[in-house]
């Protein structure tokens, strides 16, 4: 029951600090006013933001992969690609988030992707950091298995 809530409680709070993140990336772009104006259904933009959060995710998910294997008894070269595969993903998710953000010309329901831009951004950072944990982690194994 206590690790139950332990989960619970995690998952609330990194969405909430996933949301807090989101927001200071659309401030910052001074992108967070909605405009009065709503547009609806997929546009380029929105397509493309879309796309850059899915390649953050995927790299989430990988590096993530990648750190669980790096520690793993499987060997320590299991880990490396998985880490650099979601270093990269991050890396493409973080640049193309910032330029959906540059290109935006105005917030949250105008059809430029804003929020997706923003996810990306910061989902993208997050692979990223994984990836990059990952790989340490892995050279770390590599140079202990060579003693």
């Amino acid at each position: 029951m206590k690790r139950t809530f332990a989960i619970i409680l995690a998952a609330v709070a990194a969405t909430a600090l996933f949301g807090a993140l989101v927001y200071v990336v659309l401030v910052v772009a001074q992108v967070s006013e909605p405009v009065a104006a709503t547009v609806y259904g997929l546009t380029p933009r929105r397509l493309w933001a879309t796309a850059a959060a899915a390649v953050a995710l995927v790299g989430v998910v990988i590096g993530g992969l990648a750190l669980a294997r790096s520690a793993s008894r499987f060997g320590t070269t299991s880990g490396r690609l998985g880490a650099i595969v979601a270093r990269a993903a991050g890396l493409i998710a973080v640049v193309n988030g910032g330029l959906n953000l540059a290109m935006a010309n105005g917030g949250p329901g105008t059809g430029n992707g804003v929020v997706g831009g923003a996810a990306a951004f910061v989902v993208g950072w997050i692979a990223a950091t994984v990836g990059a944990s990952a790989l340490a982690r892995s050279r770390r194994a590599k140079l202990e298995a060579g003693r």
